[in-house]
């Protein structure tokens, strides 16, 4: 049974200025051991060596949905529409809160490595013997699965799921302000109060008064350009290919049985791929840090180098690839392999698709529910079909191949293979 508040808790939030808690189980919720574990988090992995301020936590980004998602119900309600379901509101700030509650170290690297996924830990914490789920059981017995089902994207009503996970939904909203006030950019703000003006519940959907398509384009074009400025730097590119062969390393030594100087527990249940809810709270970047810095003094030499490299930001230059030249590349592994470097770990050929950020891609199968207009008619129409601008940067795919390798490296022992991979530049 939900139980009121007492007196209303306040965040102080660059942000959003205020972040407001008025519900017991939001509250009991933040106060969890999983979710607290998410101030050790940090929101943009390795961002941090680009951007020196991209310091912010997964917590504060999570505390930042949920305020989004709880402006926007408020407005729902202030307003009394029909076609908004009250008795979901505390469900949808619930999983607003709890989406990222399963993110782990540098997550998408470890993900990548691992064949793991945050949204699955997510529910898994939510649904396991967990702190989070005792909480979630005192509102009801099912409770806890309805969560679940939001995270999941598998409830039955989209207008609940569409205010966490969608084109426009309030995960986006958060972290793209959020990102570009910590990164120091200004392309990632946008009029938030306009979009949560004109955002309305409409027969099952969460559409927008075509009044407002304006302030969703600049929505729209700021999350562009975050994600080719910030999301894929070809800096935070380099941090994140060194760190997958970490990772990946680490993985390969283990399953050859390694005898590793520092293994702290539960990374052999991570390479085993066993680990339990309790185990992945102890997942921390405090303790991925501590792990990165012994390894720099392991026996293997080439795991204390990549660890060394990421310690010390001495990252893998880069030459940008106009096309994949297969043939090229087989080339260069052989050149690499040759000077006695292993081109599994020291060259790698990295390409902006299947990650996490994305750009608006209206109507593709396995996208995101898309941005749909009201009109004065109430005919809905997916925005891309109206706005030129939106047409112009939905789903373009402008990135570019970007060939890694440890340049010094190169230098000092075979210069004129340099030359010939920075003459990719000009081919």
């Amino acid at each position: 049974m939900q139980q009121p508040m007492e007196e209303e808790k306040v965040f102080k939030d660059p942000v959003h200025k205020y972040i407001y808690v008025q519900d017991q189980t939001i509250w009991d919720l933040i106060n969890t051991r999983e979710f607290q574990r998410l101030r050790r988090i940090r929101q943009l992995g390795t961002c941090f060596l680009t951007f020196h301020g991209a310091e912010h936590s997964r917590f504060s980004h999570s505390l930042g949905v949920y305020e989004v998602t709880r402006k926007i119900i408020s407005q729902f309600e202030r307003n009394q529409y029909e076609d908004w379901p009250r008795e979901e509101r505390l469900l949808c700030l619930c999983a607003a809160l709890l989406h990222d509650v399963g993110h782990g170290p540098f997550s998408h690297s470890i993900e990548k490595t691992f064949g793991t996924h945050h949204e699955d830990w997510s529910c898994r914490i939510v649904l396991g013997n967990t702190e989070v789920n005792e909480v979630l059981k005192r509102v009801s017995p099912t409770f806890p699965q309805q969560v679940a089902g939001v995270i999941a994207k598998t409830y039955q009503q989209e207008i609940v799921v569409s205010l966490v996970s969608s084109q426009l939904d309030a995960d986006r909203m958060d972290y793209l302000l959020r990102d570009a006030y910590f990164t120091g950019v200004n392309y990632g703000t946008f009029d938030l109060e306009r979009i949560l003006r004109v955002m309305r519940p409409y027969q099952g959907h969460i559409v927008v008064k075509e009044s407002g398509m304006h302030a969703v384009e600049d929505y729209l074009m700021s999350r562009y350009q975050m994600y080719w400025q910030v999301y894929f730097h070809p800096v935070t590119r380099s941090a994140e290919v060194v760190l997958h062969k970490i990772f990946q390393r680490a993985k390969q030594l283990f399953e050859e049985g390694y005898p590793f100087h520092f293994l702290l527990e539960p990374l052999p249940s991570l390479f085993g791929n066993r680990l339990t809810t309790e185990e992945y709270h102890l997942l921390d970047e405090a303790l991925m840090q501590t792990v990165l810095m012994q390894w720099t003094m392991e026996e293997d030499a080439v795991l204390a180098d990549l660890c060394s490299r990421f310690l010390q930001r001495r990252l893998f230059k880069y030459v940008t690839l106009e096309i994949m030249d297969v043939g090229m590349l087989e080339r260069l592994r052989e050149k690499i392999g040759n000077l006695g470097l292993d081109p599994s770990y020291y060259l790698e050929v990295d390409f902006p698709s299947d990650q996490s950020y994305d750009v608006y891609r209206p109507g593709e199968q396995d996208e995101k529910l898309p941005i749909l207009l009201l009109d004065a008619h109430d005919t809905l129409t997916e925005i891309s079909r109206k706005s030129e601008i939106v047409r112009s940067i939905s789903g373009i795919q402008n990135g570019k191949y970007h060939l890694y390798y440890p340049q010094e490296l190169v230098l000092k022992h075979l210069p004129a293979l340099d030359k010939e991979i920075r003459k990719l530049l000009r081919s």
